[in-house]
């Protein structure tokens, strides 16, 4: 699953949260803590979604593969927030650059039709500009 197809809904309480995470519940409210994960609340209980979940195995194998603390860990969120942010901006200016040269490139025809002779193959055509 990629980061951009995983369910954002808060469905999982603390505890099963906790299991599928493979981590203890104290765990999860420490991250909580730490600003690393915001679960969302429903009545006033902490609910985890796929994506929470999906945050919380990152924020493990950083700790415990890659022995990063978690403040290092938390810069690397941000930092991976501000890249996909930067990504989709870019996207969204690819797109716009596409666009626009899509219609340049109709004007550009459009303007030139009128101006275009059919000539049969070997036919060669001088012009001269006017002074």
């Amino acid at each position: 699953m990629s980061a951009g197809n995983i369910n954002e809904e808060p469905l999982y309480v603390i505890s099963i949260a906790a299991e599928l995470a493979d981590v203890h519940p104290q765990t999860l409210r420490i991250y909580e803590r730490k600003g690393l994960i915001v679960p969302a609340r429903v009545h006033n209980r902490r609910r985890y979604s796929d994506a929470d979940i999906e945050r919380c195995r990152l924020i493990q194998e950083l700790t415990q593969e890659m022995r990063v603390n978690l403040a290092g860990v938390k810069m690397i969120l941000e930092m991976r927030q501000r890249i996909d942010g930067m990504s989709q901006s870019m996207q969204s200016l690819q797109d716009e650059i596409l666009k626009l040269q899509k219609g340049m490139e109709e004007r550009l025809n459009r303007g030139f039709r009128n101006d275009l002779m059919p000539l049969e193959r070997g036919d060669l055509v001088l012009f001269r500009r006017k002074k």
